[in-house]
């Protein structure tokens, strides 16, 4: 609820500073444009709805923003964090006199507050006025800015839009200092005119010197509530801190057999901010990217419940028993953890990793698959010849694992490996993987029959696979990483595909497999085959043609 109020009442500060800003860039053109804009943007905030929506905005903004500084159990956070934060709440401080000024000018005074009144009272008579216009401002751009890239970054398309954001990002900015700075020398130049300067007061409607002391006044009493607030935060952090302590502790335990001692209260996250251990979050603990999450070794029961935002996130990224979000996460006894992802995780990390996959033993089936006799035809072709065939093959043996529901683990040459069975069960996985052979025979007839004129012979294919116990989570490095599985049960299944050269045949599969899946054999040639790096030989099948392979149990 805190994270979309934050939300929702950013989005509207956010756009009435754009609507500004481009109201400001108006300036390069005249000051008349920038008066007709200031119609426009007044209507749209100087009414009822407007003003509440405004108001309401700000004042909720700003006391979670307090909240937020309060909760925090530690001060330690990222640069971009710590920048937004000590902009967010600058922002009063530069504006409070641009907002008593304007605003509170034209609801106590009844003053109109047209732009080159406003321009003349920064450029002209105020101290400093210039500098706290241009740096409130910036201040604020650069703070909404900084807030909707943090929101945006674990969206699927950002990538797609972010040069463009940034782009806008320095454009909108720059023409409002531009147009600011013009509009402002148009100003002092018409007040110059005694006849256009008394026809501006006289619209303006400018308050007495009384009532200059009271904006001022205002202004001042403004920066003193928002310096009020961030004391009370950091006050109240103290006084919640030494209550918490005095309500126990708990021993959080690392992979590295590193121990901390913490307040209870003290999230797992937090934790490892007080305690300078690195730890990923790229949201800055909100609960919204999951690169914080980590897997529960021990203690689990010692955790509250997961919340619904957090349950919402978990299900999100898939994520199996034991595993919490380390921002959400608050022990009330000694508990175990190792973090999924390394320090220095991104959004990017964030949507491409599945937490699923971070490491564990499952029954799952193997599939490989190899190309017969490619290598002569390689020799035979020009290199593009070589890469027009292998990427028409890969492309259609990856549509019949996909079509199966299997993950196309990796190209390995001219060979495929696939899992089937990681997302639900042995039996299902098995059952898959003869299902994705049978395509892949189908898929490459099609392929030979597009491919005559290019091929001296048809494409033949070896496909071995077999079924049981494996270690599957994502390891590699860099863009080389990824899902994959590794243990006895793959090795089998690779030597599997090496014996359909042995016995001629397009399909050799254990009879795990076939057990699995409910596989009706009959009609397959049954043998024992001893298996490299096995000690006890295990029982095959045998099939000719796996596109003529009866899936009907």
């Amino acid at each position: 609820m805190i994270v979309k109020a934050r939300l929702i009442t950013g989005v509207v500060l956010f756009v009435f500073v754009l609507g500004h800003l481009i109201n400001h860039a108006l300036g390069v053109h005249s000051l008349a444009a920038m008066e007709a804009g200031r119609e426009w943007f007044t209507a749209a905030w100087r009414n009822p709805i407007g003003t509440t929506a405004l108001a309401g905005s700000l004042l909720i903004h700003l006391l979670l923003a307090g909240w937020a500084l309060y909760a925090r159990r530690s001060l330690k956070m990222s640069v971009g964090e710590a920048f937004q934060l000590v902009l967010g709440f600058s922002i009063p401080i530069f504006l409070a006199l641009h907002f008593a000024g304007t605003a509170g000018a034209h609801r106590i005074f009844g003053t109109n507050d047209t732009y080159a009144f406003v321009l003349l009272a920064q450029w002209k008579f105020a101290d400093y006025g210039v500098i706290l216009q241009t740096g409130g401002m910036t201040a604020a751009w650069v703070h909404g800015c900084i807030g909707v890239y943090f929101w945006l970054r674990l969206k699927p398309y950002f990538p797609d839009i972010k040069q463009l954001l940034f782009g806008l990002a320095i454009v909108i900015p720059v023409a409002s200092w531009i147009g600011f700075y013009a509009g402002g020398k148009e100003a002092l130049a018409l007040y110059e005119d005694p006849e256009w300067r008394r026809a501006m007061l006289a619209e303006a409607q400018p308050p007495d010197a009384n009532g200059v002391r009271q904006i001022y006044d205002l202004a001042l009493l403004f920066q003193i509530i928002i310096g009020s607030l961030i004391a009370s935060a950091l006050a109240g952090r103290g006084v919640r801190s030494s209550l918490e302590r005095r309500r126990g502790t708990y021993l959080l335990r690392y992979p590295n057999e590193r121990t901390v001692r913490n307040a209870r209260g003290t999230s797992i996250l937090e934790a490892s901010r007080l305690n300078g251990i690195p730890h990923a979050s790229v949201c800055g603990g909100r609960g919204r990217c999951s690169t914080c999450r980590v897997r529960v070794l021990e203690g689990h029961d010692n955790l509250a419940g997961p919340s619904a935002d957090e349950l919402r996130v978990l299900k999100r990224v898939g994520a199996p028993p034991k595993v919490r979000l380390a921002c959400q996460a608050l022990p009330f006894g000694d508990i175990s953890v190792v973090p999924l992802l390394p320090p220095n995780a991104t959004a990017r990390d964030a949507k491409r990793r599945n937490p699923d996959m971070s490491g564990q033993e499952k029954e799952i089936a193997i599939l490989f698959a190899d190309l017969r006799s490619f290598t002569q035809f390689s020799e035979q072709k020009l290199p593009y010849d070589v890469v027009f065939v292998l990427n028409r093959y890969f492309a259609h043996m990856g549509e019949a694992v996909e079509l199966a529901g299997g993950h196309l683990d990796k190209f390995i040459g001219d060979g495929v490996m696939a899992l089937f069975g990681a997302n639900t069960d042995g039996d299902s996985g098995a059952r898959a993987a003869l299902t994705a052979a049978k395509h892949m025979s189908q898929k490459l007839s099609v392929l030979n029959t597009q491919l005559g004129d290019e091929l001296n012979e048809p494409l033949r294919i070896g496909i071995g696979i077999h079924s049981g116990p494996a270690i599957i989570g994502e390891m590699g490095y860099g863009t080389a990483f990824g899902l994959t599985a590794i243990g006895d049960s793959v090795n089998t299944a690779s030597r599997l595909e090496a014996m359909t050269k042995e016995f001629g045949a397009q399909l050799v599969f254990s009879e795990d497999v076939a057990s699995k899946a409910g596989l009706d054999v009959s009609g397959l040639t049954h043998k024992t085959a001893a298996i490299r790096g096995r000690e006890e030989p295990i029982s095959i099948y045998v099939c000719e043609d796996a596109e003529k392979l009866s899936l009907h149990s």
